[in-house]
């Protein structure tokens, strides 16, 4: 309406200024001269407010025609049969190009309005394109649709349960009005589109199972045509929140079928790990209590070492179980102090105890190394680890070698510390290196496991360290991880 107004009001100024200007030589012009230069107001009118204008220009330059460049001039008789005609082919002339001006014009519009809302619905598809975490997602939509649309606010309702509740929302919040015009059956979710004024609700739905709304509330009434694109725009955010649903759903399946590849692999790495020293001191403990049986002194003593070692063993299994759960849950803190290398190695050899590992294992580190600044307790666990993994493949009758040795830094990087532990048993074959060091991993010929490697691997790489296993001389596997030396002091005086 203001459109047109404005139109009308421009063709009636056009009409009255060439009017004006053709008047004081009108009896130099002729009539048809007159009729074509009053076709322009029309022509003005129907191109700034539509064929409504037009018409109120039309009917203006008929009046001006025929009074006052029409004789008899200043009234509305028409002298002669000439004057008629041109009269009435002013009229028919001016109507057919109004018309056609029009038709251009609405063409021209409609054109323009579509053009906007493919580029609307290009830019909100690009907006739904991508691995967004569902909150992000809605927001993003929410957001792109206020600013395309020029909305007053746009809000995305999902279902919960029988209910709706906002999910992500632009601009200014819906009041109680325009929420009880969207949800008039006290929050349940509809199937049917919704307008009332200024508001207007469309339903949210993917595989013909409706899920929420999505809720439009524009500065005036939306036209009709403007219906089909917010409908388009719906459907590709109803595809797209289906898909991203999907999509978490897929996650948390993945991350089930994870943590319950995780379960069972804890309880094969706990079960194969526990076999051994739980059937060792029930093998002692059945000697020891068994009636009659007359044990020597020394043997006595092998069978109490023997459940003294396992229990130890017994009880580091659970250390390594509890670290697992402190490096899984990112709670691994170090408390860092210079230590010496022999100290570190003497410290896990003793964590060790009376067992058989301890007794086939040879330390073969240097003094005069330089200090490293760790956290003690966490690489002699990690150091446990290597000694044990090493005497469990070992044959037997054969050592284990624990050695050290100081590394100068490379360029830019400070010297470093490598402590090795070697074994001659099977090896690990050089495609599965890398993967014994993940968490219950157990491969190749070995069956290492990867708990204990996974544990050492952390604990040693929490310090800036490095860990890794190759094969030894004369066959077998080489563990090696190196530790930063710690910074030297300043000397005084």
């Amino acid at each position: 309406m203001r459109r047109t107004v404005l139109g009308a009001v421009a063709a009636l100024a056009g009409v009255g200024v060439l009017s004006a200007g053709m008047v004081p030589v009108r009896s130099h012009l002729s009539v048809a001269t007159a009729a074509l230069v009053l076709v322009v107001p029309v022509v003005l009118g129907v191109v700034l407010g539509g064929f409504p204008a037009g018409v109120a220009a039309l009917a203006a330059g008929f009046l001006a025609y025929d009074l006052l460049f029409i004789p008899p001039y200043g009234t509305l008789r028409v002298g002669s049969a000439q004057n008629w005609v041109a009269l009435a082919v002013y009229v028919v002339v001016v109507s057919m190009v109004a018309r056609v001006v029009s038709s251009q014009q609405r063409a021209r519009v409609e054109s323009a309005r579509r053009e906007a809302d493919a580029r609307r619905l290009y830019e909100l598809s690009d907006a739904l394109v991508g691995d967004r975490p569902l909150a992000e997602l809605l927001q993003r939509v929410a957001t792109a649709l206020k600013e395309q649309l020029s909305l007053r606010s746009v809000s995305l309702l999902l279902a919960d349960g029988e209910s709706l509740s906002p999910a992500a929302a632009a601009g200014e919040p819906l009041s109680e009005i325009e929420l009880a015009q969207v949800l008039p059956s006290g929050g349940r979710a509809r199937s049917a589109a919704l307008g009332g004024g200024s508001v207007v609700a469309l339903p949210l739905s993917a595989a013909g199972r409706p899920f929420g709304l999505v809720v439009l509330v524009a500065p005036g009434r939306l036209e009709p045509g403007e219906w089909a694109p917010l409908r388009t725009y719906v459907n590709q955010l109803a595809l797209a929140l289906e898909r991203a649903r999907l999509r978490d759903q897929a996650v948390r399946n993945e991350l089930l079928e994870e943590a319950d590849r995780m379960r069972s692999a804890l309880l094969g790495a706990v079960s194969h790990d526990l076999r051994t020293p739980l059937a060792s001191l029930k093998a002692a403990v059945s000697d020891l209590r068994q009636p009659g049986l007359a044990l020597s002194e020394p043997d006595a003593k092998e069978l109490l070492g023997l459940v003294e070692g396992q229990a130890d063993r017994l009880a580091r299994m659970i250390t390594n179980l509890l670290d697992m759960t402190r490096i899984e849950a990112g709670a691994l803190e170090r408390h860092l102090e210079v230590t010496s290398v022999e100290d570190l190695v003497a410290e896990s050899l003793a964590l060790l105890g009376r067992s058989e590992a301890a007794d086939r294992i040879v330390s073969e580190v240097p003094s005069g190394l330089p200090p490293v600044e760790v956290d003690h307790v966490l690489i002699g666990h990690a150091l446990v680890n290597l000694l044990e993994n090493a005497e469990r493949h070992a044959p037997r009758g054969t050592k284990v070698i624990v050695g050290a040795r100081a590394r100068a830094g490379a360029a830019g990087g400070g010297a470093s510390v490598e402590i090795w532990v070697e074994d001659h048993g099977p090896g690990v074959p050089a495609e599965e290196r890398e993967r014994i060091f993940t968490m219950f991993t157990r491969e190749g010929p070995g069956g290492r496991s990867g708990l204990g490697l996974a544990i050492a691997k952390a604990f040693v790489e929490a310090h800036g360290g490095t860990i890794r296993v190759e094969e030894a001389s004369g066959g077998g596997a080489r563990f090696a991880l190196g530790l930063p030396a710690a910074p030297a002091l300043p000397e005084v005086g």
